[in-house]
């Protein structure tokens, strides 16, 4: 909820203890003790999922900071020589600099490198203030370096495992498409379709023709389902290209349709062994 008054109106500038207490949504919770800390003790995560930072919106938040305060407590955790790591609360701890605050509103709290991760990740997902691309390494962080399977991610950000998988495959892109994608000028349903293209080069030229267009996904879906798939002047029938989608949708991962007079063949794909189960279990009918 929102604190009308400011937390200025509630605590004292000091590097105390606090009898009102509030967690990260702003609610009033007795475990957590609110201190304030100058924000030059305050180091960044430099493992925190967000990497870019709109220095106008910093610079609103800051001007918005001197009017009305902080409205929610950072959160950290506390380093050995005696500063602090912050968990969430970037944005405002960039602004607060910017505000000349002598102090912020800190909840300190002790927590594992995973645990700071997720808080970091879900934090950003709520406020929607990661670009795709971030969002896909901090998926793929938690599985690389703490062992989390695709369906535990998923578990903990609130999002289903194919959409989990799918932020995941984008880093599959090449660079160019990927920075187009944090900068916003293509979105994530575009971007999962350029994957549907053979290689790289296909990609990119697709990329340079749907550039300050207003293409949407499915008519480029459509565009890139006429692409070549067999050779010079191959392309792909349309019905073919409809049961591709059919079973995509079914399986939650990439599929392939080839196709030569009355035989073909089914091509499944899948990033992880963890995801290599799914689908066998899916296939056999053993999932729920």
């Amino acid at each position: 909820m929102s604190l009308g008054r400011g937390l200025g109106a509630l605590i004292t500038p000091t590097v105390s203890r606090q009898k009102r207490q509030y967690n990260t949504s702003g609610e009033i919770q007795d475990k957590d003790k609110i201190w304030q800390i100058p924000p030059n003790l305050i180091m960044p995560n430099l493992k925190q999922p967000r990497r870019h930072f709109d220095e106008e919106d910093i610079l609103e938040l800051a001007n918005s900071i001197k009017t009305h305060g902080i409205l929610q407590p950072l959160l950290a955790v506390e380093k050995s020589d005696g500063g602090y790591e912050l968990v969430s609360g970037e944005r405002r701890l960039r602004a607060s600099k910017l505000a000349n605050l002598a102090t912020v509103p800190v909840i300190i709290k002790k927590m594992a490198d995973q645990e700071k991760l997720e808080v970091a990740l879900v934090e950003n997902i709520q406020r929607q203030d990661l670009n795709p691309i971030e969002e896909a390494f901090a998926y793929k962080r938690l599985i690389e370096e703490f062992g989390l399977t695709q369906e535990q991610v998923a578990e903990k950000v609130g999002k289903s495992r194919p959409a989990v998988a799918n932020f995941i495959r984008l880093l599959d892109l090449p660079e160019q498409i990927k920075q187009a994608l944090s900068e916003r000028k293509i979105n994530t349903g575009q971007a999962r379709s350029l994957l549907g293209l053979k290689d790289e080069k296909q990609q990119l030229d697709m990329l340079a023709s749907m550039l300050g267009t207003k293409i949407t996904v499915r008519e480029l879906e459509k565009t890139i389902a006429l692409q070549s798939i067999g050779g010079k002047g191959a392309r792909k029938d349309p019905n073919v290209a409809y049961l591709e989608e059919k079973l995509r949708l079914a399986l939650g991962t990439k599929i392939s349709i080839s196709q030569k007079g009355e035989q073909g063949n089914i091509s499944v794909y899948f990033y992880s062994k963890e995801e290599l189960k799914r689908l066998i279990k899916r296939i056999s009918g053993e999932e729920n």
